[in-house]
């Protein structure tokens, strides 16, 4: 199949690439620095400015499937600057991006497209499924004008899936990377009283829920919530994390300290949501890390 993707560099566009091509899938990838991309991923890249561009409608019409990850970082601070950066890369992008694709004189079949839990905005522990309602915060707002971007292709009869990612847990960077340090050095634990859900997805998973977007039928179409089947709270993953590590997890870390370091992105860690996959399971698709401390030992090879 004849992929395009954006996002390829970060941490889950680097999985996919790979198993894409392990695959025998014929991928080009859209990236500010092409020449960058195709020297660290092996395939054929094209240059292109998410925010101020369309995407190049030569691509896309000789392509099959439009895999659409990219985005700027949410974990630094939130200054103006900062937040205009968020939100004009996936909201513009994608706008930028369908732009082409209503131009394509071949449409693509499937749009696979990125977004996030933050959907639902900061959340108690109650379970959140695909058709809860949008949370009112930044993040919030981000991702339903986000969506909306991307429904965009519906109209074009584009098979349309949309994955809103959970904390990605990898052995190459995202949020294990930054929590190892302080746990490894037996200071680690609870963030903000730690009640907090973490709506997590090992990275082979949520690479796993891509493929099988991409593959699916009809009724692989719309949102899905792209987490694993148990979310846990932070307080959970802290223990959890301790003990593979053999680390002892009961420093607590006071919100007021986070929000001191990071400003409003503080919000990212001090609250949560308990979104579960309901239409993934009713697919029938299947984790191969349904449970978090058997993902984290694999990932730490503990």
């Amino acid at each position: 199949m004849k992929i395009t993707v954006t996002g390829a560099t970060g941490m889950i566009g680097r999985k996919l690439v790979a198993e894409l091509k392990q695959r025998g899938d014929d991928v080009t990838v859209l990236s500010r620095n092409p020449e960058a991309a195709e020297a660290a991923l092996g395939v054929k890249a094209v240059a292109w400015n998410p925010e101020s561009e369309q995407a190049p409608v030569a691509v896309i019409s000789h392509s099959e499937a439009v895999i659409h990850l990219a985005g700027e970082s949410v974990a630094q601070r939130w200054t103006v600057k900062a937040k205009a950066g968020i939100r004009s890369s996936r909201v513009d992008g994608t706008a930028n991006l369908v732009a082409a694709m209503r131009q394509a004189d071949v449409k693509p079949r499937v749009f696979i497209s990125g977004s996030a839990v933050g959907w639902y905005g900061p959340r108690d522990a109650s379970p959140v499924t695909e058709g809860s309602s949008p949370g009112e915060d930044f993040l919030a707002q981000v991702c339903v004008d986000w969506e909306t971007a991307a429904q965009e292709a519906v109209e074009l009869g584009i098979r349309t899936v949309i994955l809103r990612t959970g904390v990605v847990l990898s052995s190459n960077g995202g949020a294990l990377s930054r929590m190892l340090p302080p746990f490894k050095a037996g200071v680690g634990g609870p963030v903000a009283g730690g009640k907090q859900m973490v709506p997590w997805i090992h990275i082979d998973d949520i690479v796993g829920l891509i493929l099988a977007s991409l593959d699916g039928d009809e009724r692989w179409s719309g949102v899905f919530n792209a987490t694993a089947p148990h979310p846990a709270s932070n307080t959970e993953l802290s223990k959890t994390l301790g003990r593979v590590l053999r680390r002892p997890a009961f420093a607590p870390v006071p919100a007021f300290a986070i929000k001191a370091m990071y400003g409003e992105m503080a919000q990212i860690v001090t609250t949560g949501q308990n979104a579960v996959p309901v239409r993934a399971t009713e697919l029938g698709f299947r984790w191969t890390q349904p449970e978090l401390e058997s993902a984290l030992r694999q990932l730490l090879s503990r």
